[in-house]
């Protein structure tokens, strides 16, 4: 009779030593097969992943707590990449770097593994980009449109509204199917703690996702967390979703990467970054795209957010960032200080899909406004060099100032594509043009509350039509001739 033998399952791993160790970087030794990207548990019990290695040793980020580490401890390789959860559990949800829930809700179920370093769509695998993402900023949507897929950076120096831009952004998208991913990088935990609280207090959770990494993570976190966040992206592109991720921001993002890379011993180069940091961010930048039909019809749009200092947008992190998206939206401190808010620089500012994208009732009212505006504030700089302007240049001041006022827009209050056009066709109309300055302000604040009031059923008509009708064009006509009725009887 045969004996059956039963032999237990071997399990081969490859075991190494800590060489040595400082903030979260690791030197080890007595990995012979190791790969980029690939996962190792320390004797504590802590994560970490291999960022380079070279003939004598292994160079490890630690994710996680770096302090139980020592010199002498035993590192276990996985058989494994880098990879995180994703699923459509973690809405409504706070994770960190490794898409671990934070926010005391509970564990997150997972649907699948994504790596955190995927490879971006193909070529073949997109599609060209033709739809406009409405964000409801209306110097965006009218002179700087943004397509679906599309990268664009938002850069400029502190306290001059990026974020405030980027919440805008989020915010327009309360009753539409995006999804939008918030990733926080290098700031203060009560920062992410407040946007967290506008978002949800403007219901805007059930289709956010919030990564959090703050400036008390280590750096390894914040280098790995951008990853993350477009590792959450891909699995609802995937499923035909169009998602926006906001990178805020990837300066600081930089900087965590430096820091990583000076103490790995790499060469310095310019504005003491490594070499690399192009191909890091450009890695990421990347995986935005328009997946075709036959892979889900999804999008995914990216808006990275960078920190400039004294407006110079030739930094070498600006500028790098600025030559691998499809364009910017630049934030003036001057404007911002004038009181023109969102503060951005029209002249700096430029989407390179522009029209392509952009809907037709919005393209036929944007035509002209961008070089009115510019011809407006290079006058302005004129008249602080000159007196006795003509009467014609005057009245083009006039009409400028009319255009600025209604460029301007409150935070957190996003228009819908009904408000813009209403709003621009009476620009186009020229109606304001005789009336003074004053009435023209009392017009933005009172008219679109005065149609909500009376005349809703006009805004949900233009959602429904590309194009502006002649029924619609009257019944704007009678909605505007009524409002002047009326205030005039208020006077």
């Amino acid at each position: 009779m045969d004996t059956v033998i039963n032999i237990p399952a071997v399990e081969i791993r490859e075991i190494g030593k800590v060489k040595e160790t400082a903030y979260g970087i690791v030197k080890a030794e007595g990995f012979f097969s190791c790969i980029y990207g690939q996962l190792v548990e320390f004797e504590s019990g802590t994560n970490g992943m291999i960022l380079g290695f070279n003939r004598n040793e292994v160079l490890i980020i630690v994710l996680g707590d770096y302090h139980g580490i020592k010199v002498g401890d035993s590192i276990t390789a996985k058989d494994e990449l880098l990879s995180i959860p994703v699923g459509n559990g973690f809405l409504g949800r706070v994770v960190d770097c490794l898409a671990h829930p934070i926010d005391g809700k509970g564990r997150i179920v997972a649907d699948e593994y994504y790596s955190v370093f995927r490879r971006a769509p193909g070529i073949i695998d997109r599609k060209p980009i033709n739809e406009q993402i409405i964000t409801g900023i209306k110097i965006l949507d009218l002179l700087i449109p943004i397509g679906k897929g599309q990268r664009e950076l938002v850069v400029g120096d502190r306290q001059t509204g990026k974020t405030s831009v980027a919440l805008d952004i989020i915010l327009s998208q309360k009753d539409t199917d995006t999804i939008c991913i918030y990733c926080f990088i290098g700031s203060a935990y009560v920062n992410f703690r407040k946007i967290v609280n506008k978002l949800s207090s403007a219901g805007m959770l059930p289709s956010l996702i919030g990564v959090c990494v703050p400036a008390s993570a280590s750096s390894a976190e914040q280098f790995i967390s951008p990853y993350t966040a477009a590792s959450l992206g891909e699995y609802f592109m995937r499923q035909g979703k169009d998602v926006i991720v906001i990178f805020d921001d990837l300066t600081k993002h930089a900087w965590a990467y430096r820091q990583i890379s000076l103490l790995l011993n790499r060469f310095p180069g310019r504005e003491a970054y490594p070499g690399d940091i192009f191909f890091i961010h450009s890695q990421l930048m990347e995986r935005a795209g328009n997946l075709k039909e036959e892979l889900g019809n999804g999008s995914m749009t990216f808006f990275p957010i960078v920190e400039t200092l004294q407006g110079d947008i030739t930094g070498y992190i600006p500028s790098n960032l600025i030559s691998m998206t499809d364009g910017q939206v630049f934030m003036n401190t001057s404007l911002f200080h004038e009181g023109f808010k969102p503060a951005i620089d029209i002249g700096l500012s430029v989407s390179r899909l522009g029209a392509k994208v952009q809907l037709p009732m919005l393209k036929d009212l944007s035509k002209g406004l961008r070089l009115s505006y510019l011809q407006y504030r290079e006058m302005l700089r004129l008249m602080k060099l000159r007196t006795g302007f003509s009467t014609d240049i005057q009245e083009r001041i006039r009409q400028g100032k009319i255009l600025e006022e209604f460029f301007m827009q409150d935070n957190y209050c996003p228009f819908s594509v009904g408000q813009e056009v209403v709003f621009f066709y009476v620009l186009k109309k020229k109606i304001l043009a005789a009336l003074p300055y004053e009435a023209v302000t009392m017009f933005r604040k009172e008219f679109l509350g005065f149609l909500q009031e009376n005349y809703p059923e006009i805004l949900k008509k233009i959602e429904n039509v590309n194009v502006l009708n002649e029924e619609l064009k009257a019944s704007f006509d009678n909605a505007i001739v009524d409002y002047f009725r009326k205030s005039r009887k208020r006077k």
